[in-house]
């Protein structure tokens, strides 16, 4: 008994400095920030209590509706992140010439600065630039697109840059999930005559599953968070059309110094997150085979 205390202390010891770092940089300011959502804080005056008042002003604005409406659109780029770097993940964990250019290719966008990103594809979204020209050569459209200038469809492109950038780094996740899938389950299969798409959908899918779990709830978050694209290539607009809950909370907090409405726009984005969060874990958490 006195042996598992020391080491149960001696663990502890270690594990101090990592708790201590949390404790200052992760569980006090979330705790502290959940207090704060229930005031009226402008960071010059004493924080003023004022219970749920902010909630109640939240759910009145209509622009928080609508930023909670665009969070949600945005989780379409989900299936189709997942879709994509699953297939690629199958693609690139061939033995093909050049297969190692092809991964770091798909790999670039993730590790290229979101400031450089926003440059590039803003020279390819305006009317003169690439992506139109491209369209009129092929004779798709006769007049130029506003691809960020256009409220309806402002919002759609922000999320296809979202997918651009995605789609290498879950491709990594998926390549390391599929050579952890023993080959000689394949080889079995294989033999008793199953075809590529069988052996795909019965063996690697299955064996795939907390893999695919991890990169569902990873990219969902990253969905529902979206902040960045929107605040370098729209600012919000046109229209507020590419407004998401998180560039809501952004303008009150940072810009108006509206810090207990900020907050409390992130609490309930967070309990948003919690939920989707359950609902990968309910349903897309492996079962015992």
């Amino acid at each position: 008994m006195r042996h598992t205390r020391k080491t149960t202390l001696q663990a502890y010891l270690f594990l101090a400095p990592a708790l201590l770092l949390l404790l200052l940089f992760s569980f006090w300011p979330v705790g502290f920030g959940s207090l704060l959502a229930f005031t009226r804080y402008n960071l010059i005056d004493a924080p003023q209590w004022v219970g749920w008042d902010n909630f109640r002003d939240l759910f009145g604005d209509e622009l928080f509706i609508s930023a909670l409406k665009n969070s949600a659109l945005y989780l379409l780029v989900v299936p189709v992140i997942q879709l994509l770097a699953m297939l690629l993940a199958v693609l690139v964990n061939n033995n093909l010439p050049g297969i190692k250019l092809f991964r770091a290719a798909y790999y670039l966008p993730v590790v290229t600065s979101v400031s450089v990103i926003g440059i590039i594809w803003n020279f390819m979204y305006t009317e003169d630039g690439v992506l139109n020209a491209v369209l009129r050569w092929l004779h798709l459209i006769n007049d130029p697109v506003g691809w960020l200038t256009d409220d309806h469809i402002a919002l759609f492109a922000v999320m296809f840059i979202t997918v651009w950038r995605g789609i290498g780094w879950y491709m990594v996740l998926y390549l390391a999930g599929l050579q952890s899938v023993p080959a000689d389950v394949h080889e079995a299969a294989q033999l008793d005559g199953a075809n590529r798409w069988q052996r795909f959908w019965r063996i690697t899918v299955p064996l795939l599953a907390p893999t695919i779990l991890l990169c569902s709830i990873m990219s969902m978050l990253a969905a529902v968070k979206a902040f960045e694209e929107v605040q370098i290539l729209t600012k919000g607009g046109p229209m507020q059309s590419t407004y998401t809950a998180l560039y809501y909370a952004y303008e009150f907090g940072i810009k108006s110094l509206n810090f207990g409405r900020a907050l409390a726009a992130s609490l309930v984005m967070s309990a948003f997150c919690i939920v989707l969060a359950w609902l990968n874990f309910r349903y897309l958490q492996p079962r015992d085979r």
